[in-house]
């Protein structure tokens, strides 16, 4: 079987001769054209995780003590960079159908590479908070498989180990001032996502039929010619027709029960993770003051990183439990017991407090197996809730997770360093709404 596994992930893939689609990913063969577009994309998520996410490692105490922030704001910046990923999706889905989806995903990594480098320039907390606010996440480009959403988003962590190790190298081998190494420190992911975008701009394909604009003519030339004079006449009676019905059919799919049930867990599993993300370093040096920020930023990668065994965990088990089942509510109740247990993992956090390393670090990797895996899970789900409409579905799900992140981080906020209040009300949070969902879920087989 694993040889077999490796064979599909290296080889040439066979081709669906309408759409020219691929029927397997070559997982390990960037030479291949679709699996250079495979890696490109889950490249360009983890670059976009780490450049957006290189903040929070050095605010535990070296651009923190710079700027002279206060708890207010690191947490107020933390805040506008979740939002901006969440009106960013409102405009990336839009510029997707126009432009298609390479021309989008390179230039939000080239826009957003901008403030990363007018990062270095930053005096006062204010300009920090501008500067993140300015910088998006490029998973608004649309829905990344369970595989590519877990290898993009342990860019998360990694930036944890990165941005540290940079700062210290410059500090103790080059002889930079803390103040001078981690605005040199930003030049690092500036290059990585510039890099990335070029790579994507010039060895990708639009489509598997060549450019975005004639994306089109491939299917038209494998259906039954009609005479130009009735489609033209066709296409004038019914245009504004579709048009009005388009609309009422993306208010329905967004407005109906079934997807706000499946979107509510996500606000909850990828918002909590976005959340997390952003405070985790500095909630580790509290509580091990011992650690300092570069040991901290290690332990704290480690949550971000598991995102590459646990998030694609999540779908492929529920793919493997409709397999046996072919049951959609299986598939669903496998969610909802993800996002329950993440709920109690985060109470347990949150309550205890602990302040034992082994107890902190076994509690905050259980809850990453969890938070992971619902998200995997969930993106397992979607193609089955509104098929006929499954990119309007991606794009609310993963607007509702950004928005669960700022709910959060708000949340975090409000309570300054007192993390672990925070995490237990997230964790209450949490349980409720799935449990709720559960019960819905419950309803609608019984």
């Amino acid at each position: 079987m694993l040889s077999t596994t490796l064979k599909y992930a290296v080889q040439a893939p066979t081709i669906n001769p309408l759409n020219h689609k691929a029927r397997s990913i070559p997982v390990l063969n960037p030479f291949d054209r679709y699996g250079r577009v495979f890696f490109f994309s889950w490249l360009g998520f983890m670059v976009a995780f780490l450049s957006w996410y290189a903040f929070p490692p050095l605010l535990t105490i070296s651009i923190r003590n710079d700027l002279k922030m206060t708890q207010a704001d690191v947490a107020n910046s933390n805040i506008v960079a979740l939002l901006a990923t969440f009106l960013v999706r409102f405009i990336a889905g839009p510029l997707c159908d126009r432009f298609g989806p390479r021309y989008v995903f390179a230039g939000l990594l080239l826009v957003g590479s901008i403030p990363t480098a007018l990062a270095t320039t930053v005096t006062t907390p204010a300009g920090l908070i501008a500067i993140r606010f300015l910088w998006a996440s490029s998973n608004v480009v649309g829905t990344a498989n369970a595989l590519a959403g877990g290898w993009g988003n342990a860019g998360g962590g990694i930036t944890y180990f990165v941005m540290p190790a940079l700062f210290d190298a410059l500090v103790h081998s080059q002889g930079l001032t803390p103040r001078v190494a981690w605005r040199v420190a930003f030049v690092l992911p500036f290059v990585i996502v510039v890099t990335t975008a070029a790579g994507m701009l010039l060895f990708c394909d639009d489509t598997p039929t060549g450019k975005w604009s004639e994306r089109h003519l491939a299917l038209e030339a494998e259906q039954p010619m009609t005479p130009p004079s009735e489609t033209a006449t066709l296409h004038l009676s019914h245009d504004s027709e579709n048009e009005k019905k388009d609309v009422e059919k993306t208010l329905h799919v967004i407005f109906s029960l079934q997807s706000l049930a499946l979107a509510a867990p996500y606000a909850c599993s990828f918002g909590g993770e976005l959340a997390i993300n952003s405070i985790i370093g500095s909630y580790y040096f509290k509580n091990f003051p011992d650690l300092g920020q570069t040991l901290s930023g290690r332990w704290a990668a480690m949550f971000g990183l598991l995102n590459v065994l646990f998030r694609p965990a999540g779908g492929i088990v529920g793919d493997i439990i409709y397999h046996y089942t072919d049951s959609v509510w299986c598939k669903k109740l496998w969610l909802s017991f993800l996002g329950i247990v993440m709920g109690v993992f985060e109470l347990a956090i949150g309550l205890s407090d602990p302040h034992d390393k082994a107890t902190m670090f076994g509690l905050i990797a259980g809850l990453a197996f969890f938070m992971d895996a619902s998200n995997g899970a969930s993106f397992a789900v979607v193609p089955h809730v509104h098929p006929y409409a499954n990119g309007v579905l991606s794009g609310m799900v993963g607007a509702t997770g950004n928005l669960g992140g700022v709910i959060f981080a708000v949340i975090f906020r409000h309570y300054g360093k007192e993390y672990h209040t925070a995490l237990w009300i997230i964790g209450a949070v949490s349980v409720a709404i799935n449990v709720a969902v559960a019960g819905d879920i419950m309803d609608e087989e019984f």
